[in-house]
């Protein structure tokens, strides 16, 4: 009876982690699939492939980043861009989706180091990100800390601290590993091999 019972649990822990990368992969897939499939889907009927939706749309933000970066077709993005900045409430919006895109794929990304902070009054440490290191243009007198940001353990939320910066400590680990590590309770570490 033992041996069933572990034999269920490995296959539980074998199967169950394929499923869902299965069913992750696939949503994403139909998500964007749809962005452009959804208009294409009424005048293609019988002739639409799955996935033509995604490959339109991954051609036309590879034009529209090409266009981006000629003069006409540029000055008419960088004005959209500023207009876009002006506007009550949409601002708030659009830079926050703008710079939160540029963290995970501009050239300054905000995730690329891992730091280890002390929890005050505690000999405690936690794992985050250093996002910015430069919190003076945000507010003066935090001119010598940086914004650190802790992630929640099994959730994608997390904190924002500001931090000063002798309190912080850069470590040399892959920002993939530390997010595994955090994401997972710690549960996640570098496996031996098999």
């Amino acid at each position: 009876m033992k041996n069933i019972v572990r034999n269920f649990i490995k296959g539980i822990l074998t199967i169950v982690p394929i499923i869902l990368v299965i069913y992750v992969v696939y949503k994403v897939f139909m998500f964007l699939d749809g962005l452009l499939g959804g208009f294409l889907k009424p005048y293609l009927e019988e002739d639409y492939i799955p996935g033509i939706g995604l490959l339109i749309t991954i051609v036309l933000i590879t034009i529209f980043g090409w266009l981006s970066t000629k003069f006409f077709t540029g000055t008419i993005i960088r004005l959209v861009d500023r207009l876009l900045e002006k506007i009550p409430v949409i601002k708030t919006l659009y830079s926050v989706i703008k710079d939160t895109i540029n963290s995970f794929l501009g050239e300054k990304k905000s995730f690329s180091k891992v730091a280890i902070v002390t929890i005050p009054g505690t000999e405690m440490k936690t794992l985050g990100f250093i996002t910015t290191e430069d919190v003076e243009s945000f507010y003066n007198p935090l001119k010598d800390h940086v914004a650190v940001y802790i992630q929640q353990t099994f959730q994608i939320a997390g904190f924002t601290f500001l931090i000063p910066k002798d309190q912080v400590e850069i470590i040399d680990v892959k920002p993939e590993d530390a997010m595994k590590f955090i994401v997972s309770g710690g549960m996640t570490s570098k496996k031996e091999p098999l």
